[in-house]
């Protein structure tokens, strides 16, 4: 083997890589072979040129595309490199977060799945402690129980938009629901034009809203139509019970099933409000 005139193929063996890879950064721009044989065509690599290659494969292993490589390679002065690599620090910084978001989700989809399986699914009401939560709550131009189901996604889209202005990731977008207010709510009028999501490590104070640890009255179902009945059935609860309404009502979806057969929402939602006995939390 002459090391310095290496065929395509030995210089792929030699570097643990794939021909494809070597015209893929020729054709790029980022490696092109050293000589050319003037009689038959051919093409050669030299074995120092195993620098560059390490280098670009390095470069790739730290996430840059091709083009980032190739103007790193065309302005290769140590000033440039460091201003490069600090960036894509920073751009892997804000992937990690991102990925850590989406697998939050992920995790608190998977609990609301075990949730749902756990659910009582006659109907029945019950009981459940509530740790401290924190949403991001946005007001609608609508009331929720004027609407159907389409007012529904209505409200969906209007929060969707304020999570862009206010650069919410949407990952957090998996555990929505809508809330009654208090004052609404002991008087039994059905007026809910506040949807919600749960947030669990943003900043930003404006729109958030934390939700104290308690014991909710809660009552599951799968039927939009059935809502405006549960309310009324936890209500019911309450005051045949003894309890007091402690705080405000919410309806969290829990699960949103994938559409198959038609383009309305599959959802199963646990309708939830805080309750006190004697003014002494549960």
């Amino acid at each position: 083997m002459d090391l310095q005139k290496l065929t395509i193929g030995q210089m792929a063996e030699l570097n643990h890589v794939s021909q494809q890879t070597l015209r893929l950064y020729d054709r790029e721009g980022l490696l092109k072979p050293q000589f050319t044989d003037e009689n038959t065509g051919y093409r050669y690599y030299h074995i120092i040129q195993s620098a560059r290659l390490d280098f670009i494969q390095n470069m790739k292993l730290y996430g840059m595309t091709l083009r980032e490589i190739r103007t790193l390679l065309e302005n290769s002065d140590s000033q440039s490199i460091k201003i490069t690599l600090q960036s894509q620090v920073e751009k892997l910084n804000d992937k990690i977060s991102q990925l850590q978001r989406s697998k939050t989700a992920i995790v608190r989809t998977l609990e609301n799945y075990k949730k749902y399986e756990a659910t009582p699914k006659n109907g029945e009401i019950f009981m459940e402690f509530m740790p401290q939560r924190k949403i991001f709550r946005y007001s609608c131009d609508v009331n929720y129980f004027d609407q159907n189901e389409g007012g529904y996604e209505y409200m969906m889209r209007q929060l969707k938009k304020q999570m862009t202005v206010k650069n919410i990731p949407f990952s957090y977008f998996t555990n929505t629901g809508t809330i009654i207010r208090k004052k609404d709510l002991l008087s039994r009028n059905m007026y809910s034009n506040e949807v919600f999501l749960f947030l669990d490590d943003w900043e930003d104070d404006e729109g958030l809203e934390i939700l104290p640890a308690a014991t909710y009255a809660c009552l599951c179902s799968g039927d939009f139509s059935e809502e405006e009945e549960n309310v009324h059935r936890l209500m019911d609860y309450i005051d045949d019970h003894g309890y007091r309404v402690a705080g405000d009502y919410l309806c969290e979806v829990m699960v949103d099933f994938p559409i198959l057969d038609s383009s309305t929402r599959n959802i199963y939602y646990k309708t939830q409000i805080p309750i006190e006995f004697f003014g002494k939390n549960i």
